[in-house]
């Protein structure tokens, strides 16, 4: 029965809403895949393939973009409401972020120097059992036996793709291009940090007046990493503009990458919120744990880097702990029946 006055709605209109729907979700993941994936084989390129030895500054052009795209989105496009800092504490938590995220970005970009994207995807999906680590330190929060089981295979994995017991020594002994230990150290200081940004971000901005959206919080975040990573590059990257002038004037591509990279820095946070807000929370689940699996298989098939099937197998089992991981944490949240 259709209200007074009113038209039924056309089955066909119904159905063609639905299929532009979907079409547009489809579209939506597909940026995220691309923009994510995108960035990540490009910080490898420009950091082993091209040469570009500088990670703090090129994470600083990341950071630059994000800064000037996100008020551009949010000031001029209105992607996003706008969300004002409150309070000077609100900024000094924003600050402290900041410095972790600043660390997180850093120490990834610096491990794709030395590792293969497959590897470092692998020790990125160890995320969650840093995030129990971390939450048990600092909010004794305690998991279920079950949820912490998970995270065995999660670690196992890592250990079976980075090389069992005396096989890492052999590999750093006989030079193997695979494993690099001072990458291995900044791909697990990189993964700690961006589990303790999130533990971080629950316990600094858990009020009510100062929760921020993705998109806000980066917005401020931004131009903040970019003070803090201003003085790093200049005394840790010694003449890095002198030199990236010098590349430019013998190949100007250098610039468009640098530009194009940083733009898709951008993308991946502003991709990452729309997925977020028009899919279902497990379906975001599943993506984000296919996506890590998408990047190791284009990667490997652009860079050619050597993958043994132990190391392979290593970073399915961290998968398969991921998704079993993500599974007990939201059969936990669920509220128990009276």
């Amino acid at each position: 029965m259709t209200a007074k006055g009113g038209a039924s709605p056309s089955p066909g209109g119904a159905g063609a809403a639905a299929g532009t729907g979907r079409f547009f979700t489809v579209g939506l993941v597909t940026a995220w895949y691309s923009s994510n994936i995108g960035v990540l084989l490009l910080n490898k390129y420009l950091l082993s393939n091209y040469g570009f030895k500088y990670p703090i500054f090129l994470t600083m052009c990341h950071m630059s973009a994000c800064a000037l795209l996100s008020y551009a989105a949010i000031a001029w496009l209105r992607v996003v409401p706008m969300q004002l800092v409150r309070s000077r504490l609100q900024l000094a938590k924003i600050a402290a972020l900041s410095l972790v995220f600043c660390g997180s970005v850093v120490s990834g970009n610096i491990s794709l120097r030395y590792l293969p994207v497959s590897f470092n995807q692998a020790v990125g999906a160890t995320t969650p059992f840093f995030t129990a680590v971390f939450a048990y330190l600092m909010t004794v929060k305690r998991e279920s036996w079950v949820t912490y089981l998970t995270l065995v295979p999660v670690v196992t994995g890592v250990i079976i793709a980075s090389g069992t017991s005396g096989a890492i020594a052999h590999n750093m002994l006989m030079g193997e291009p695979s494993f690099h230990l001072f990458g291995f150290i900044m791909c697990i200081g990189a993964t700690a940090a961006r589990a303790l940004k999130t533990v971080l971000q629950g316990i600094l901005l858990s009020s009510e007046g100062e929760k921020l959206n993705s998109m806000n919080l980066l917005l401020y975040m931004a131009p903040i990493a970019v003070l803090f990573l201003l003085p790093a590059t200049i005394f840790m990257e010694d003449n890095v503009v002198g030199i990236t002038i010098q590349l430019a004037k013998k190949d100007f591509t250098i610039v468009w990458l640098l530009l194009f990279n940083s733009c898709l820095a951008y993308f991946v946070n502003l991709t990452n919120f729309l997925v977020t807000k028009h899919t279902s929370a497990l379906t975001l689940q599943v993506l984000g744990n296919a996506k890590g699996a998408v990047a190791v298989v284009v990667s490997i098939m652009i860079f050619k880097n050597p993958v043994s099937i132990t190391g392979m197998l290593g970073y399915t089992l961290t998968v398969i702990g991921v998704i079993l991981y993500s599974e007990s944490k939201k059969r936990s949240s669920k509220p128990v029946a009276s």
